[in-house]
């Protein structure tokens, strides 16, 4: 079974067994689809070459992680955790360039900090640095796009090579970040994969959200109130049933549409950014993989 097939019936059989999360069927039919996902070209590095905006992404999605940490960033005005990280690392590429390789292998948490903004004792800037580390290692003597090359025409490949050679993307039973990577590197036309449709949705704590503020998500009484007194949640059987119902959810809705699974993700995820969505709590969960 790959990668794919992995977290679909890993998600399903989670759903079916959920006790703190369920998914009104009746709700699904309420989704709509959406224009087709994009890359905003400010926030995001893609005027470079095709090898510089490749790692550029890979180095992105390395770090996309944190959203619990998130209300502890400094921001960038008007900009989520998330894009003040794209946007302050395309920034580090527009004047700089990228990292080598041998560079991310010793990459500094105090060095990171400065680039992106933020404290340098920050725990997730240590994390941050840690993945980037992690990264230079992983790569060797290759780029982002001669790894891309290596998967062969495959983003369930890739993304399989992601998670099989960096601990902070063996997220299991999810693989958020090892699946964006690859669709994030064919958004951005420097890499082609003929089974983009395989992928599911990438996982996090947004997409449930916007599906619960629409009502497909239900949350038991006592998991609804900590998350709506911003409270953290901890890793472990609530915050699953949270992602792997997502998932399930998105399938039933992908499958209905017709449309792929991750194309609805964006869907979904750039609705999040709407006031209305950010008006109400969503779930926190401190963890490297989301």
């Amino acid at each position: 079974m790959g990668l794919c097939d992995d977290v679909r019936t890993s998600c399903a059989r989670i759903a079916a067994g959920a006790r703190h999360v369920s998914i009104d069927a009746g709700a699904l039919a309420d989704v709509q689809p959406a224009p087709p996902p994009e890359l905003d070209p400010v926030r995001h590095y893609l005027e470079g070459s095709e090898a510089d905006v490749a790692t550029y992404l890979l180095t992105l999605d390395a770090i996309n992680f944190g959203s619990g940490w998130f209300p502890t960033l400094r921001k960038r005005q008007g900009c989520s955790g998330y894009f003040t990280v794209a946007w302050s690392l395309a920034d580090r590429f527009r004047a700089h360039g990228p990292w080598s390789n041998a560079q991310l292998r010793v990459l500094r948490a105090d060095e990171l900090a400065a680039t992106l903004g933020q404290r340098r004792d920050h725990e997730l800037v240590a994390l941050w640095a840690q993945a980037l580390r992690s990264l230079g290692a992983f790569l060797g003597d290759r780029d982002a796009l001669a790894l891309a090359g290596e998967a062969r025409g495959s983003a369930e490949r890739l993304a399989t090579m992601l998670a099989a050679g960096m601990a902070l993307f063996d997220d299991r039973g999810f693989y958020k970040r090892a699946q964006i990577a690859a669709a994030d590197l064919a958004l951005a036309g420097v890499a082609r994969f003929g089974d983009l449709d395989r992928l599911t949705i990438f996982a996090d704590n947004l997409v449930p959200h916007v599906l619960r503020c629409d009502g497909v998500l239900r949350y038991d009484d006592g998991l609804a109130a900590q998350i709506d007194a911003g409270r953290l949640l901890p890793t472990g059987t609530r915050e699953r049933e949270i992602r792997a119902c997502a998932v399930h959810a998105c399938e039933l809705v992908a499958r209905r549409l017709g449309m792929p699974a991750h194309e609805l993700d964006n869907a979904l995820w750039s609705r999040g950014q709407a006031t209305e969505y950010k008006a109400r709590p969503r779930h926190r969960t401190r963890s490297v993989y989301y």
